[in-house]
């Protein structure tokens, strides 16, 4: 388990998020990239402007959420996030 002290310093600590991140392509903690890793375990941690915030399950989304399985809420097909990304960019 991580403290309060440890959670909230990781999250002082941590760049702002991209782009990626905040269509739900990549992991809000380590960055992975779900596109090229499709098999990664991705879970709903919190929302931003209408759009799913999504960490890997384990202790990327403990870190992010305060849960390792995140939020109670599946995450949307990869592909809908992709295009959803594509047409923010556009």
């Amino acid at each position: 388990m991580y403290s309060q002290d440890a959670i909230s310093g990781r999250r002082r600590g941590r760049p702002e998020p991209t782009a990626e991140m905040l269509s739900g392509l990549a992991c809000l903690i380590c960055g992975t990239d779900y596109r090229s890793a499709p098999d990664r375990e991705a879970v709903v941690v919190s929302h931003r402007d209408d759009k799913q915030q999504l960490a890997c399950q384990g202790p990327c989304a403990r870190l992010a959420s305060g849960s390792v399985t995140g939020l109670d809420e599946t995450p949307l097909p990869l592909a809908e996030r992709l295009s959803r990304h594509q047409a923010d960019r556009a």
